[in-house]
């Protein structure tokens, strides 16, 4: 007896190697976290910076080379704004999907704001690109785009024979029709509104205004950190609906309540800087990878450095050594079309 007495005590403390539950569950893999976190946070720092001071004929550290960084900041801080809204929604939608495939675009956001940049120069020419502009008007296209969202999927997952499954294919559907309609009237424009509308159409950083970041800011800021609080309940939610119902969570209301916050910040992405299909899922790809873990807590910041990190590097590398900083996204979305046909590919061991 006394020798047990002795021993328990020494039970409680694991060997070292052994695996514990947690979403680490060893030394190593906690390592490898903090490594991994620590070199995306010195890249992001390294690529933001390299942002403000490359070729600033400026010294670094005078007056003239803050007021030059300055200038170059907004163009800092709308990636900040992207990298967030991209990679909080695309990994959160995947969650309450229970998909890693998809993506918040199946939604219907990127086709929306296609068709009502396509109608406006459809219907108003040029001028009505420039009448769609301004602080109150991006409001609205916001407004627009998750009320129709929320109205639209709110319905669905509210019927009898509520979906989850049907409503992602019904907003296939829907963004495939909307597609159709834009290109449509694409084809009746004249040469030079193409061009100019064309130009919308691709996500770009020099599309975004200044102006928006008051309202684009807040929302980003918002709806990400009430994601991350509900970071516990999404780690429910990835084991799927009867085991969330099982473990205490409504998981409709759940499931409502999450949509809701993607498609905001989806809409302000979108309406802030355009379309950009495939980043979201090459962001959430990777920091699956990167994290190894089920704890969304831990995922979150790793998917947003992530997201920066390509952002600000790929503008970086595109803009001051090929001198091409229109194209960023297109390499953006090339490579994430590449990774999606691996992963699709590869899916049998995802």
């Amino acid at each position: 007896m006394a020798e047990s007495a002795v021993a328990a005590p020494a039970l409680r403390t694991p060997p070292t190697g052994i695996r514990v539950s947690g979403p680490l569950s060893a030394p190593g893999a906690r390592r490898r976290y903090v490594t991994v976190l620590t070199i995306l946070i010195v890249l992001a720092v390294v690529f933001a910076f390299g942002l403000l001071a490359w070729d600033n004929p400026m010294p670094v550290g005078s007056d003239g080379f803050w007021r030059i960084a300055a200038r170059r900041a907004t163009n800092v801080l709308v990636m900040v704004i992207v990298a967030v809204c991209q990679a909080v929604a695309t990994v959160s939608f995947q969650t309450v999907t229970t998909n890693r495939i998809i993506t918040p675009s199946i939604m219907g956001f990127e086709a929306l704001y296609r068709t009502v940049q396509t109608t406006s120069v459809y219907l108003f020419g040029v001028a009505g690109l420039v009448a769609i502009q301004g602080l109150w008007q991006f409001g609205i296209q916001i407004a627009v785009m998750v009320g129709l969202a929320m109205l639209l999927y709110g319905w669905l997952l509210s019927g009898r024979y509520a979906d989850l499954q049907i409503m992602l294919l019904i907003g296939i559907i829907i963004g495939g029709g909307l597609g159709a309609v834009a290109t449509f009237m694409q084809r009746l424009l004249t040469p030079s509104e193409f061009d100019v509308l064309a130009a919308r159409l691709f996500g770009n950083i020099s599309n975004a205004d200044a102006s928006y970041l008051p309202v684009a800011i807040p929302l980003c800021v918002v709806a990400s950190a009430l994601l991350w609080a509900r970071s516990r309940r999404l780690n429910i939610m990835a084991l799927g609906s009867d085991t969330a119902r099982s473990l205490g969570v409504d998981h409709r209301r759940e499931l409502l309540i999450v949509l809701f916050l993607v498609a905001v910040l989806m809409a302000t992405s979108t309406a802030l800087v355009g379309p950009m299909t495939f980043l979201g899922f090459l962001v959430a790809t990777l920091a699956y990878q990167f994290a190894d873990t089920y704890d969304h807590r831990l995922i979150f910041p790793v998917a947003t450095l992530t997201a920066f990190t390509i952002l600000a590097g790929a503008y970086f590398v595109v803009r001051n050594l090929f001198y091409a900083q229109g194209v960023v996204s297109i390499v953006i979305e090339l490579v994430g079309g590449i990774v999606f046909l691996i992963v699709i590919l590869r899916k049998g061991r995802l």
